[in-house]
């Protein structure tokens, strides 16, 4: 037995309520279990309960053992001291109040069905990535897509979070964020530590004073991400270089410069090498004066694919690197576009939609990720072959936050599919 479990049987009031006593011999009657905490203090708030004749209102606790009200010593935490009744599944010691009453306590050990558990126990041992995976067909669709809804926009939510930590960074103001955001994915995620440095040490307002001139903008990043060390190999480079000298000093670029040895090449197609996605930034950039703007006035989603289907300059279109010359380098890809729109312009939309309480950006995001096809890799070909039709990015998002913040961590009591298949027989 474990306390999660008992957490989840007294939610859910999965136990055998006849005849229901404390262990003192006191009536019981749950008229609400009260609500579950996930903060510091009891484990149920607002409880309602009934103990002989007097009806109480406040917090429930819950312990595999008595004893452990004293090993936790909540008998010194003031923030219990409204615990009106003490949950556990052995009463192995009493526990007095301060006031030297003993607390209610009401001993679940011999009131749970064994199956329960049984299977709860398969479900946390079973080595497959998707635990219920043998249980699958028994769940009813209803649930199963309620589930989905859910872990979406909580996957969502989750992600705008981490936008609106940026946004206080950046002391609210959106148009850098969007910016940090947009450069972090631009890496790809082999080189999204890199390129989000490299936004941090050349903000925004420096790049924008240059957009009417691609080469400087080209020069200040490339010269800043350490690309213009050394003898220039080519025309180009020593053009950049001459022009980053410059901006550099004028900005106080030079003591902050990263190092050519801290962008990842190996194992990546030329096509994704970080100088290639550094001209496709710098594009995007050149275009589009105001980051923020681009995706938050945005509405439709051909709209959004046609401003992030960008041409890198003419010098990077046939060369990978510096003095490398080839006869075509691919603009950026569907694929690649795909992965900006789920990965920032989506969180970017929520967490403003968060920031202003309007759910009008939410519904837009859902909508675009309802049009861009699903992804495919190991996570969504797992549910596939579970019979899980995977339609669109709003489908194959769901499933991936499905199966990484439930599935593996096996949070089977908190995801409702999982505790569909752990209830008591009607």
């Amino acid at each position: 037995m474990t306390e999660f479990f008992l957490h989840y049987l007294w939610q859910f009031q999965y136990f055998d309520k006849r005849e229901l006593k404390t262990t003192s011999g006191e009536l019981v009657q749950v008229i609400h279990p009260g609500i579950r905490n996930t903060h510091a203090g009891p484990d149920f708030s607002d409880a309602k309960i009934k103990i002989g004749t007097l009806s109480w209102r406040g917090s429930v606790e819950i312990h595999l053992a008595a004893s452990g009200w004293m090993d936790h010593r909540h008998d010194e935490d003031v923030a219990y001291e409204k615990v009106v009744l003490h949950i556990v599944w052995e009463d192995d010691k009493p526990v007095i109040r301060a006031d030297g009453s003993i607390m209610p306590t009401l001993e679940l050990k011999n009131r749970v069905d064994v199956a329960l558990w049984d299977t709860y126990k398969k479900l946390l041992i079973n080595p497959d990535s998707i635990p219920c995976a043998a249980l699958w067909s028994r769940v009813d669709d209803v649930v199963k897509y309620s589930m989905l809804d859910k872990v979406m926009i909580q996957r969502l939510e989750t992600k705008a979070g981490v936008v609106l930590s940026m946004l206080e960074e950046n002391l609210g103001d959106w148009e850098e964020t969007a910016y940090r955001l947009l450069c972090r994915n631009f890496g790809f995620k082999v080189n999204a530590d890199s390129f989000l440095r490299l936004a941090e040490v050349v903000p925004f307002k420096i790049i924008r004073k240059h957009t009417d001139n691609a080469t400087q903008v080209e020069a200040i990043l490339f010269g800043q991400a350490g690309f213009l060390d050394g003898n220039p190999v080519d025309d180009y480079m020593g053009l950049l270089a001459r022009e980053y000298n410059l901006f550099g000093k004028k900005y106080s670029l030079l003591d902050k410069k990263l190092h050519s040895t801290q962008w990842r090449f190996l194992r990546l197609r030329p096509a994704n090498f970080p100088t290639i996605r550094l001209a496709q930034l710098a594009a995007f950039l050149i275009n589009n004066g105001s980051i923020f703007s681009a995706f938050i006035d945005t509405d439709a989603y051909e709209d959004l694919y046609a401003k992030l289907r960008i041409r890198q300059s003419d010098y990077w279109q046939k060369h990978y690197r510096f003095g490398k010359e080839t006869d075509y380098v691919s603009t950026l890809g569907k694929s690649s576009i795909h992965n900006l729109m789920i990965n920032t312009a989506a969180p970017l939309l929520v967490a403003y939609g968060l920031q202003q309480d309007d759910q009008r950006y939410m519904e837009r995001v859902i909508r675009w990720l309802q049009c861009l096809p699903a992804e495919k890799n190991n996570i969504t070909r797992q549910w596939q072959t579970l019979g899980c039709k995977i339609k669109s990015a709003f489908d194959s998002q769901a499933f991936i936050e499905l199966n990484n913040a439930y599935c593996l961590k096996r949070r089977c009591l908190d995801c409702t599919i999982g505790a569909s298949l752990i209830k008591p027989v009607s």
